[in-house]
């Protein structure tokens, strides 16, 4: 038999049951829909991550104090002292692979500015740390190495910052504010970057020289991190070593000594990142697929009462010289069409559906021809292998006991 007369005999066998040939179809609508939309959700987030950790700087390094164990107790790194003004420099002697270094001295606080106050973090920086960190200036200056040297009560604040101490839309250059009893003159406002990609406001903060945080506000000689970024973002593991090494020097560890700060790059939390996107997306993709189990039980189902409520029809056909194979072939195409069917109608739904996720919620998708080839090639070998069974079934019939049959 051709294969034009079984897909005609096919779809006149499903014409005459639109209804549970439809149901049938549902399992797969879904579980194909399901894993298009699930698979778009974690390849945008992906791509989503690392554009903007990329946009943060790919090459950029960050070096904290090491966590510590004290008495049995442990030390956090953000309360164990270890970096000092003297690694900085340090580092901007000896590291040729580091193209800028930044301390960072950082606070809480009221920031107040007339009768408005906003609780927000104040960062004092070097100037470099703006180009370490991308940040580029909207209005007004940045602050200088002079202002450092002389720890300058100046600053640049954040687009948060300024929408809530300034609501009138009056330009903050030139005005002070008060950082809880601190006068800082705002000499700059910082171009808006929104949510970074653990959910934290990039606008809420206020930068100022790192002196002054160290000198007026904190009393102290310790930093919290140390910024810095590489010549280059294929030379950062180069970057990463030469830091190290002078780090072990200018804090005096002996070979034997862990050591007592930790260098982070960006590159290291991309790639934990995108592989954390990557085993989400594995992982709701699978339960997603379990649809696509469950629609292809459904077609072996409804294969089986197809061949049941068909017996006189198959034995007929068997009695005027059909093949056994004719008969697999038969009811294996129906099922293979259901099961196709089901898969184009769920490759357009979950497409749609992604579409309506990025533009309801906000959430980035991307649609990858990988996912739509991938479902068709499981629809049909869904097709071929919950129908197999049945289609076998059929083909096996004695014709005379099919004729009798009623």
């Amino acid at each position: 038999m051709s294969a034009i007369n079984l897909i005609r005999i096919a779809l006149r066998a499903l014409q005459r049951n639109k209804l549970r040939a439809f149901l049938t179809m549902l399992g797969i609508i879904i579980g194909v829909a399901a894993v298009i939309a699930m698979v778009a959700i974690g390849e945008g987030s992906k791509e989503s991550i690392q554009s903007q950790l990329s946009a943060m700087g790919s090459n950029m390094i960050t070096i904290l104090p090491a966590s510590n164990v004290s008495g049995g107790v442990r030390i956090e790194g953000a309360s164990f002292q270890s970096l000092t003004i003297v690694d900085v420099k340090a580092i901007q002697k000896g590291a040729e692979h580091v193209a800028a270094v930044s301390p960072v001295s950082a606070t809480k606080g009221q920031a107040i500015y007339g009768a408005l106050n906003w609780p927000t973090s104040l960062q004092g920086v070097a100037p470099s740390y703006f180009e370490i960190r991308k940040l580029d200036i909207a209005d007004g200056v940045s602050f200088t190495d002079a202002d450092v040297g002389m720890a300058a009560k100046v600053c640049v604040l954040g687009k948060t910052v300024i929408d809530n101490l300034f609501p009138s839309g009056e330009s903050p250059v030139g005005k002070v504010i008060r950082l809880n009893s601190i006068p800082l003159q705002v000499i700059g406002t910082l171009v808006p970057k929104g949510q970074s990609s653990f959910g934290q406001d990039q606008d809420d903060i206020i930068l100022t020289p790192y002196t002054t945080v160290q000198k007026r506000i904190l009393a102290t000689i310790y930093f919290q991190s140390i910024y810095a970024s590489a010549v280059s973002e294929g030379t950062s593991v180069q970057a990463t070593d030469e830091i190290i090494d002078i780090l072990r020097e200018t804090h005096r560890l002996r070979a034997t000594d862990e050591n007592n700060f930790q260098v982070r790059t960006m590159e290291e939390l991309i790639k934990t990142l995108s592989s954390t996107s990557s085993l989400l997306t594995v992982l709701l993709t699978a339960i997603a697929g379990i649809s696509l189990v469950i629609g292809g039980i459904g077609i072996m189902n409804i294969m089986y009462v197809s061949v049941t409520e068909r017996t006189r029809e198959i034995g007929l056909r068997m009695s005027i010289g059909a093949r056994g194979i004719d008969i697999l072939l038969q009811f294996l195409v129906e099922a293979i069409i259901i099961s196709v069917t089901g898969g184009i109608i769920g490759v357009i739904l979950g497409i749609t559906a992604a579409k309506v996720i990025t533009l309801a919620l906000g959430w980035p998708t991307i649609v990858s021809e990988s996912s739509i080839v991938l479902s068709f090639m499981v629809c049909a070998l869904t097709g071929v292998f919950f129908g197999y069974y049945p289609a076998q079934a059929a083909s096996r019939l004695d014709p005379i006991e099919a004729l009798r049959y009623e």
